[in-house]
């Protein structure tokens, strides 16, 4: 039987692999997909061909995790047409991948020792992608533990913890395939010590804080364009406040209120509570931010958004490219640009209670939580605007926010205008959930204190992990030919 073109078998595999980033019950298997796709790019006979195979599933990866971006960019634009432009995104994190896999194959001559460094460096690679202006961290190998126990080992190195239990896993399938027995003994053993520490975890004690939740329905995009007025929205979150019980405070979603940057009162607001902050249409400096609200009305205390959207709220060369972005201006109805995130972070503190509040998109970077609790924070509380998201972006958005509970031991409690409005405790398991309709959550997380191996050490056991994968490629690459003999 002829072997079969390596562009589909890449582009199917690419595609199967990210199917387990979706959220599934079976979405632990990951490690099955990505052992077949080590052996698949491992299997080209040359450092550019292996390149060339990890692009082209790399892309399929990243269309298949990603494919509600091209709903968003046909609504933005205003037809599907436009849709397309998702798949230079698609092609530029295939790139990523695919510049790793060249500089593993480059670095290791043998098979086998490709597997192993392919599989650190593809953790390698997700790290950087919490890096830098164009970070977009959303296809992390770790989540897919979260339907197991195993993903509360989070608490000990973060999400990318569980990226290394995930490739090293394919990578030691893989060995044993061809042979070597070792690599999955040790990982065999590690899952089961991963599993016990995650069935052996407990919820953390600590006082209630009540809280008033706010799950709304508003267009953003009417919003981003004027067509809906702030009056309108206010009307609404003031109407479902009114349910307030009493010793709750109040939760608004991201850009719930629209006030200038210097204001030091929203009267509109029920205080006392928590709400997200917009600057009003043509004000600049542009803020997109989040503050405590004293019962009397003051602002308290303000965070700015830490990480922006990538070609949402940030543009690269903004001022050098004005004339191109100008023209997309033209046609979306509304500014580009302005927007600077947060030069630190800081606790809201109301009432004796510190709250380590952000903003959307922020829940994906596990930096922001892990520096929020180092600096105190009791409680966690992510102010989110989810209604530029499309299908399961929205349920990838809420469930990667969930291992910051993980990963801090801390209650987290979103605020939506959309999404999915939650309380999640402390073992990142969801108490309340409102996934659909306008209402409210009558909230009780507890307030929590101490650091986690995470909070104190951040990625750095994930990152010595994937590095002695590596590592552990380069000595098979140097090792004499053994019985171990991979096919052709």
């Amino acid at each position: 039987m002829p072997p079969l073109p390596p562009v589909p078998v890449s582009l199917a595999l690419g595609a199967l692999l990210a199917a387990c980033g979706l959220p599934l019950p079976w979405s632990f298997l990951s490690y099955v997909p990505l052992a077949l796709l080590l052996v698949h790019v491992t299997g080209a006979a040359s450092s550019r061909g292996v390149a060339a195979r990890m692009w082209w599933a790399g892309a399929a990866y990243s269309a298949v995790h990603l494919w509600w971006l091209t709903a968003f960019l046909a609504k933005l634009f205003g037809t599907p047409v436009l849709g397309v432009l998702a798949f230079a995104l698609f092609a530029l994190e295939g790139a990523f991948l695919a510049v790793m896999a060249l500089l593993a194959a480059r670095l290791v001559r043998t098979r086998e020792a490709r597997v192993w460094a392919i599989a650190g460096g593809w953790v390698v690679l997700e790290w950087l992608r919490f890096l830098g202006p164009l970070a977009f961290p959303w296809p992390t190998l770790g989540y897919t533990l979260l339907p197991t126990p195993a993903i509360q080992i989070a608490d000990l190195g973060g999400v990318l913890l569980g990226s290394v239990l995930i490739a090293a896993t394919a990578a030691a399938l893989v060995s044993f395939w061809w042979g070597r027995r070792s690599p999955l003994v040790l990982l065999s053993a590690l899952w089961v010590a991963a599993l016990a520490y995650g069935v052996t975890r407990v919820p953390g004690s600590g006082p209630v804080q009540p809280l008033l939740v706010l799950r709304t329905e508003f267009d953003s995009f009417g919003r981003a364009t004027r067509q809906l007025s702030p009056a309108q929205q206010l009307d609404v979150q003031r109407a479902l406040s009114a349910a307030r019980r009493p010793g709750e405070l109040v939760v608004w979603s991201e850009t719930a209120v629209t006030a200038p940057g210097n204001r030091p009162r929203l009267p509109e607001f029920p205080a006392p509570g928590l709400t997200g902050v917009g600057t009003p249409y043509g004000e600049q400096p542009r803020r997109n931010s989040v503050v405590s609200v004293a019962a009397g009305g003051q602002i308290t205390a303000r965070n700015e958004k830490a990480r922006l959207v990538p070609f949402g709220e940030y543009f690269p060369l903004y001022g050098t490219l004005r004339p191109v972005y100008r023209l997309i201006e033209g046609v979306l109805g509304f500014n580009l640009g302005g927007l600077t995130p947060a030069p630190t972070l800081t606790p809201l503190t109301l009432n004796g209670v510190s709250y380590g509040a952000y903003v959307c998109y922020d829940s994906v970077f596990p930096w922001v939580a892990r520096q929020l609790t180092q600096k105190g924070a009791h409680l966690l509380v992510n102010v989110s605007n989810d209604g530029w998201y499309d299908g399961w972006g929205v349920t990838q958005h809420f469930q990667m926010g969930r291992v910051r509970a993980i990963e801090t031991r801390r209650w987290v409690v979103r605020s939506v205008n959309e999404g999915v409005a939650a309380t999640v405790d402390d073992l990142g398991r969801p108490v309340q959930t409102l996934s659909r309709g306008e209402g409210v959550l009558h909230a009780r997380p507890r307030l929590l204190t101490g650091q986690t191996p995470y909070v104190r050490y951040g990625d750095l056991p994930a990152l010595l992990l994937a590095a002695l994968m590596v590592g552990y490629g380069g000595w098979l690459g140097r090792r004499p030919a053994t019985s171990v003999q991979p096919p052709a």
